[in-house]
């Protein structure tokens, strides 16, 4: 479990104790269910990341709700864009190894992360990892419930594949931008797993 949990399902349990000792028994169920709920969003397990130096891992866990062109830097790139429900695990992950070479945060409304615009308008956080496999952009989009977007590392870190790289608290979603003519191995509606999940391959150089 991250440690956002602890902050957020620790004093939930508390809050619970404090009702039931004092027997009132409906609000300490209420507030016991809300501290379950809280600490399974925080979870974070383990992942077996695929060993192919080509494969393009998925950033998060959810379902995959939109595969189009869109233009990213001048460059004509693919945007696969993963829904995380609330009952997703919600660390992201870093989808190749590489550098991260850009980390630009904007705040913005909070449609529901499952409309297309949301990718525009919504706060978002994108990063850009450079590697073997090219470059890679992957956008945080908060969704209607997420209020904050949490990114633990800085310009100049090198990344593993499937390296934990932050979170969404309460329901978002992620768009990742990969170049043209990879090979997917997914499609729409999807369901997929961050770190483990293979999205694509690609075509290696030369």
């Amino acid at each position: 479990m991250v440690r956002e949990g602890y902050w957020y399902g620790l004093p939930l349990l508390v809050a619970s104790a404090c009702l039931l000792a004092l027997r009132l028994d409906i609000a300490g169920i209420v507030f016991f269910a809300a501290a379950l709920f809280v600490l399974n969003f925080f979870r974070d397990p383990e992942r077996e990341v695929p060993g192919d130096p080509q494969a393009i891992v998925s950033p998060a866990d959810g379902r995959v709700v939109e595969i189009v062109e869109e233009q990213i830097d001048g460059r004509r790139m693919e945007r696969m864009s993963i829904f995380m429900s609330p009952w997703n695990v919600h660390v992201n992950r870093a989808p190749i190894a590489g550098v991260v070479r850009k980390v630009s945060y904007r705040p913005g409304a909070f449609h529901a992360a499952f409309l297309p615009h949301a990718s525009v308008d919504n706060e978002q956080n994108m990063f850009t990892i450079e590697g073997q496999q090219g470059t890679v952009h992957v956008k945080q989009i908060a969704g209607a419930l997420a209020r904050r977007i949490v990114f633990w590392k800085k310009l100049g870190d090198t990344l593993e594949r499937g390296e934990r790289v932050g979170l969404i608290k309460f329901g978002s979603r992620v768009d990742i931008f990969v170049q043209t003519g990879i090979e997917w191995r997914v499609k729409t509606g999807d369901h997929v797993r961050g770190g483990s999940t293979i999205l694509g391959i690609t075509k290696p150089a030369g």
